[in-house]
């Protein structure tokens, strides 16, 4: 803002019970009134070619006139597909290989119209616009009146509109018309990095959402008004804690004057006390900033739901004049302290930063999923429903963490409330920044973060936000490495300026950019190399080899369930594999190999056969790498599995699907993350059966409870079902936040296991209560053979694709890649790779 005078007021005056000011009573109702949502069905959309809606006068439309009326209805929040869609001028997007019907879409400009009525004088009251957001550039006119531009996906913005607003007593002098120009999206993704979320990914095709995707409200207010509420929680102990009220108050008048706030702050989800207060302030022309610290007799802290409660508190703010409010602010907080302690047994010449989050004292292991998210990558298409079920989920896995991955968006304040009050942490990349080849100019890195700034601003009142991260993987990409880091670490200095919050600059930082740049050997790295470099290791040869302080993505993919296939996948496409499949981004060899690795066969007999296979087998490597880190806690600090879900139904990397929908692998990986987790080390899954089967029993232990008496019981089961061997051992003492080995098994009873066998895991205390169950499917065999197997099925697979660039999902079909007759109609039968032929006379899957 110009001219903008910053008045920095530090006062302490006594406290007063609002029960002897009824004011704050009156600001909510007030604030109830005075807040006018545009949000809904009644907006109308329109497509013009670039730059012709302003030639053609759509912005200068009277305010009663029918004409907007008659164009395609529309929704916001939402997207411009959604609403094409929803007009029937699309196929639905998900479904098939429909979203590149869709191109024509982003090469034209959409405008949004919305008529509304006003009756209501505003007397000497501001009436201004805010919009949640857009993406990515737009123009707004009210009543002919050009307001301003905007251009950013993730920042808010306003608009005084008292000049332009149009009131009445009657139906056509009420009458308004507000006028949205979205121009054509972005077409070079590192010309807006940062701003909006990259439009590909190896989990989309190259369709760029655009749309009006944050809410639209008219608010009115006083001359003097909140622009910005910080309640900085300070906590010093559990039983001594403060909030510094931080706001940033606009005073419109030309006159300096004391002004009065009110405020109370009181328990949300339990019952306190109300703390009340009012102080007086003088309020300078412009923008003010105000502190004051407030003391919280007995604090009740914020913690996950696996350290404590997730205790919220209730702030309710207003500022008057005496007589009247003139402006309201409510907001949810959490009082909670976030720290980073070094992981013991890295040496500062391995790395960088310290990788250990403690809250308020007590460092905890994070167990944790890539969001994925948005739940659609079309707003239009996502609901408060999937946000909850999705979070919901994310508890059941057994979560305290959230990652929201930087190839997607900073997520809307529903999230963020829904994790504060569920108890799980968010690890926040604050804006998608998956390129490291933007233009290396000051001003466009400070357009970037700006961006960020804003971001992190409107999101740090919720306690559920506990790390940032500046960037995801632009080190893989970057092609001048210390340009990078300086931008990273100019973008972290601004952050922090901003909210009380640990920062890393990226991650991974353990490639060869990042090593230039300065970084160590030892940071945190991404468990990608078993799917990106399949077939160089069995998934046990793998994963014990990894030795890092924390690992914010561990992927591997699977196929989503029958009855969601038969949502997107058309019915000729579902058996063998279509075409579909691979625009949903099936990697197809890489699947049956990952299911060779935990069966010893690929499981292509039957749809049902191999979408189970592929998801017992992300489940497998799932499972089996969270619990080596987790063995190697406090060494180990924290393990994120890449995704939770993702935006759109793929063949990818979530253990929900785009439907909501659990795989057999959220178990796995709901097993793996169990608090206080019983588990098995052993060197190889496949025995030979003269030979002992041979493991160690590990206890992990993520709470802060010393348990004591217990008793672990283990169960060798053969193929068949029949009880092999099973014993049960004393466990004396479990340690509170700790991992220990316990005892070693050695059982030599595997000449009747069959081709696999399962071991069995409980713990329970000494009355019988079962404290924590696990399982592994292993398997009969040879593994130097398996080994062989396994890297001689890489090879061919590198060979065979060694022509195509990742993603072409031509490889795995001969027809279209030049290897079989190319097809002349549709009616002509193509084949897929690896699978079996489709059957003259199919059979429904």
């Amino acid at each position: 803002m110009k001219h903008l005078t910053i008045t920095l007021l530090l006062l302490f005056v006594q406290a007063f019970s609002l029960s002897a000011q009824p004011g704050l009573e009156k600001s909510v109702e007030e604030n109830a009134r005075n807040t006018v949502s545009f949000d809904g069905y009644k907006w109308k959309m329109k497509m013009m070619l670039p730059g012709a809606g302003v030639k053609a006068g759509l912005h200068r439309l009277p305010p009663t006139d029918l004409e907007t009326n008659f164009w395609n209805a529309a929704k916001v929040p939402g997207d411009v597909y959604t609403d094409l869609w929803k007009v029937g001028a699309l196929e639905d997007l998900y479904y098939a290989r429909n979203s590149v019907k869709a191109q024509w879409v982003q090469q034209y400009e959409w405008w949004y119209a919305y008529q509304f009525n006003v009756s209501r004088e505003s007397g000497d009251q501001l009436v201004r616009l805010d919009f949640e957001g857009v993406d990515f550039a737009c123009d707004v006119w009210l009543n002919g009146h050009y307001l301003g531009s905007h251009e950013g996906a993730f920042s808010p913005f306003s608009f005084d509109i008292n000049q332009a607003l149009r009131v009445g007593k009657d139906r056509l002098g009420s009458s308004n018309l507000l006028m949205i120009r979205l121009a054509p999206p972005p077409a070079v993704n590192s010309l807006v990095a940062g701003r909006k979320t990259p439009w590909f990914g190896d989990y989309w095709r190259d369709l760029t959402p655009f749309g009006i995707t944050g809410g639209v409200r008219m608010v009115y207010t006083g001359s003097v008004r909140f622009q910005d509420v910080y309640l900085r929680p300070n906590v010093k102990s559990e039983s001594e804690a403060s909030v510094s009220l931080e706001m940033e108050i606009e005073n419109k008048s030309t006159t300096e004057k004391d002004y009065f706030v009110q405020s109370e702050i009181t328990g949300k989800n339990f019952t306190s006390a109300p703390i009340s207060n009012r102080f007086t302030v003088r309020l300078k022309p412009g923008l003010n900033l105000i502190k004051k610290e407030i003391p919280i007799p007995d604090p009740q802290l914020w913690w996950t739901w696996d350290l404590g409660k997730p205790n919220l508190y209730l702030s309710r703010l207003s500022v008057t004049d005496q007589q009247r409010t003139l402006d309201f602010r409510e907001t949810t907080l959490g009082l909670r302290k976030v720290e980073m302690q070094w992981n013991p047994g890295f040496s500062r010449d391995e790395v960088s930063f310290p990788r250990t989050t403690v809250l308020n004292g007590k460092p905890f292991f994070i167990r944790s999923a890539c969001w994925g998210g948005p739940p659609d990558i079309f707003v239009g298409r996502t609901t408060e429903e999937k946000y909850r079920k999705l979070i919901d989920l994310a508890r059941k896995a057994n979560m305290n963490n959230i990652r929201i991955f930087g190839w997607h968006p900073p997520e809307i304040p529903l999230f963020y409330e829904l994790c504060s009050e569920a108890g799980i942490s968010v690890w926040q990349d604050v804006v998608p920044l998956g390129t490291g080849n933007f233009p290396q100019d000051d001003a466009f890195v400070d357009r970037i973060v700006a961006e960020a700034a804003q971001v992190i601003r409107e999101r740090r009142n919720h306690p559920s936000l506990i790390m940032m991260e500046g960037g995801e993987e632009m080190f893989l990409r970057a092609t001048d490495p210390h340009f990078t880091r300086r931008m990273l670490e100019k973008l972290g200095q601004r952050l922090q300026q901003q909210v009380d919050l640990p920062y890393v600059p990226d991650s991974p930082l353990t490639c060869e950019a990042s090593l230039e740049a300065g970084y160590k050997p030892k940071e945190a790295h991404h468990a990608l190399a078993y799917f990106y470099s399949m077939g160089n290791w069995l998934m046990e040869d793998w994963f014990k080899s990894l030795d890092f302080p924390i690992i914010p993505e561990l992927a591997v993919t699977s196929v989503p369930n029958v009855e969601s296939l038969r949502k997107f996948i058309p019915e000729q496409e579902m058996w063998p594999p279509g075409l579909s499949w691979g625009h949903h981004w099936a990697d197809l060899d890489h699947l049956r190999m990952q299911n060779f690795d935990t069966f010893g066969d690929e499981r292509t007999g039957s749809l049902q056969e191999f979408v189970d296979a592929t998801q017992d087998s992300q489940g497998t490597v799932f499972q089996l790498t969270i619990e080596h880190f987790r063995r190697h806690k406090p060494r180990t600090s924290g393990i994120a599995i890449c995704h939770l879900m993702t935006y759109w139904p793929d063949m990818k990397w979530g253990i929900v699907d785009n439907y909501q929908v659990p795989k057999r692998s959220f178990d796995f990986v709901k097993t793996a993350y169990q608090p206080l987790l019983v588990n098995l080390e052993f060197d190889k899954r496949r025995w030979k059966k003269e030979e002992p089967f041979r493991a160690r029993l590990w206890v992990v232990n993520d709470f802060y409870q010393t348990y004591t008496d217990l008793v672990a019981h283990y169960e060798i089961v053969s193929e068949e079902g029949k009880t092999l061997a099973q014993a049960s051992k004393p466990v004396k003492e479990v340690s509170a936040n700790g991992a220990a080995s316990l005892f070693e098994i050695q059982e030599p009873v595997l000449q009747k296991a069959g081709k696999q066998f399962r071991v069995n895991l409980r713990l329970t205390d000494r009355g019988g209560k079962v404290l924590s169950t696990n399982s592994y499917l292993m398997l009969t065999g040879d593994q130097e053979v398996a080994r062989a197997r396994m890297k001689d099925m890489g090879k061919e697979l590198r060979q065979m694709n060694h022509e195509y660039t990742y993603g072409n999902y031509y490889m795995f079909f001969p027809e279209y890649n030049g290897t079989a007759k190319t097809p002349e109609s549709q009616t002509d039968q193509i084949t897929t790779r690896g699978f079996p032929a489709k059957s003259a006379n199919p059979k429904k899957p």
